[in-house]
Parts: structure tokens; C-alpha cells; sequence
């Protein structure tokens, strides 16, 4: 069976896409590796009526709503490969199942390169932490810090104090100009020069940072900007271009997320430079209906 659709990443963006194209009674097809990237935070924020969830539990709540549509399937696999055919797109995955479909959405995401400093990763999502908006008023009114390397990092310098007492550590030699460092002042941020070279405490927990003069500085969460890769090869296998954002490459797409290759679209983190839950919702439903377009075209033609 050829689908009109198949989508490649269950997450919320994945998830959003299949629900517009299952409401429009297309045959779709949802290949889940089961690796969302927030997999590792405890809750979702700024979700309309879904602050606090768990983000397992939002996804399994968005599966079963998919499934209610008699048109959509979910299948776990991890797609490894992709290319046009004559029809449309053959995708095959890493336990030897091939899929074929009309059109093709890549909504697998991204994910997260931390800096080279050790305990990170173990408390990624915990006490180390990437969007104050999304995170900081769980750890409100505690000793804040920011890895600061760039303009993004002190772009979260700046904001933090909205959240807590605020420490901004400069690595890889990053120095702030004199206007830089004048609203840093007025916004009370402390800044400190000398590196950071350990985390203190108990994973996940976050207790301090210790310096590489050896000097300690209480630290209760540290906001971190990860560069982001985009997950998968199969944007490159079928020649969609990309552009590049504030944390790393995106895929271009137009206005209903079409790809630069016809029939190909991206949704949620993959296809634009900001991520969050309700974004990636609402790029789901215009590549949704952005491919529903195509196959109307298509079938009209």
C-alpha cells in the first residue's frame, strides 16, 4: 500500500501533522523512534491547557487521539533512509520495512549538543537547562547561573534576573563589550570571567560550580545554550536545503512547510530556529495541510 502521507518522528510535531491529514481522511503512516527531544525534562510549560504534563504522557495522550481516525498508523522504527521514486517516496527502516507514500513529512527533530563540561548531560532538563521560559519559574527565586559563549548566552544573562540571582560565567575567552556589560549591571547579573571546569552535587541536582581558580560559587540551576544538529540523514539523501539559525542549521520550508524538494515537508524543530511544544504543534498543522494541498493538486492534475 502506497500512503498519502507518511511522517517521519512521532513527537508533538509528527503527532500535530498526521491529525490534520487523518481529518482530511488520508491515509497516513507515523514512524516513531521513540526518542523525543524533550524526553528529558519533567514537565511541559506554556502548552495551553497542558502546563505541567509530563511530556510522555502529552505524547501518549496525542497517540491515542491520532488513532481514534481510522485512515492513521503509528509504527516504532527508526527510518534510516529516503529517496524519491516514481510514485512519490520509498523509506526504509533499520529492521529492513520499507514504506512508500505520496508525500513526505520530516518531523524527527533535533538534538541537543551540550558544551564539553562534564555533568551536563546527566542533569540536562533537571538543573541544567536550556529556556528560562520554559523552565525558570520552576527554580524561581534561586541562585541562577548562565554558561555564557556568545550573544545567545548573554541574551539568557539578560533575562534571568527576571527569574532569580544571577551568575554569568564567559567561556572560550567570550568577553562582552562595555555596552554589554552596562545592562548586565543595571539588570544585577554578576559576571565571572574565570571558567567553569566542574559541577558540584549530586546528579540530577545542581548544588554549585566550582571555578578553575578553584573557588566555589552556589549555583541551584545553570542555563546552558546547546547547538542543535538535526537528527538523521535523510534531509541530506534527498537534497532539502537548510539555512542557518541562532542554535545551529534548520531546513527551509515555505509558509506551509515545504521543503525545497516538492512533496517533502518539515514539521517542528527541524524546519524552524525557534523549538518549543506549542511551535512545533502549530508547524505540524501547516505542513499538514501544506501536504494535504499537494495531494489535492496532484489528484486534480
Amino acid at each position: 500500500m502506497r500512503y498519502d502521507a507518511v511522517i517521519v518522528g512521532g513527537g508533538s510535531a509528527g503527532l500535530s501533522t498526521a491529525q490534520a491529514l487523518a481529518r482530511a481522511r488520508r491515509r497516513v503512516l507515523v514512524v516513531d523512534a521513540g526518542q523525543p527531544r524533550n524526553r528529558f525534562a519533567a514537565a511541559v510549560h506554556n502548552v495551553f491547557g497542558h502546563d505541567d504534563t509530563p511530556p510522555a504522557a502529552l505524547l501518549a495522550k496525542g497517540r491515542a487521539e491520532l488513532l481514534r481516525y481510522p485512515t492513521a498508523t503509528i509504527v516504532a522504527g527508526e527510518a534510516i533512509t529516503a529517496e524519491a521514486d516514481a510514485a512519490g517516496f520509498s523509506l526504509a527502516l533499520a529492521d529492513g520495512r520499507t514504506f512508500h507514500s505520496r508525500t513526505l513529512i520530516l518531523a524527527g527533530g533535533v538534538r541537543d549538543v551540550l558544551p564539553p563540561l562534564d555533568g551536563l548531560q546527566a542533569r540536562w532538563g533537571r538543573s541544567v537547562l536550556h529556556c528560562p521560559y520554559c523552565h525558570g519559574f520552576e527554580v524561581a527565586g534561586r541562585a541562577l547561573g548562565v554558561l555564557a559563549g556568545d550573544a545567545m548566552g548573554l541574551h539568557r544573562a539578560l533575562m534571568l534576573p527576571d527569574w532569580g540571582p544571577t551568575t554569568c560565567f564567559l567561556e572560550s575567552g567570550f568577553e562582552p563589550d562595555a555596552e554589554e556589560v552596562r545592562k548586565l549591571a543595571n539588570r544585577g547579573v554578576t559576571v565571572e570571567r574565570v571558567p567553569v571546569v566542574e559541577l558540584l552535587g549530586t546528579a540530577p541536582a545542581l548544588d554549585g560550580v566550582r571555578l578553575a581558580d578553584g573557588r566555589c560559587v552556589v549555583i541551584e540551576a545553570l542555563f546552558v545554550g546547546s547547538r542543535v544538529e538535526l537528527v538523521g540523514g535523510l534531509a541530506e539523501m534527498l537534497g532539502c536545503a537548510q539555512d542557518m539559525g541562532p542554535l545551529g542549521q534548520h531546513l527551509r520550508v515555505d509558509a506551509f512547510k515545504q521543503t525545497t524538494v516538492p512533496g517533502v515537508f518539515a514539521a517542528g524543530d527541524a524546519g524552524q530556529p525557534m523549538h518549543s511544544v506549542p511551535l512545533a504543534v502549530a508547524s505540524g498543522l501547516l505542513a499538514g495541510v501544506g501536504a494535504h494541498q499537494a495531494l489535492i493538486s496532484a489528484d486534480a492534475s
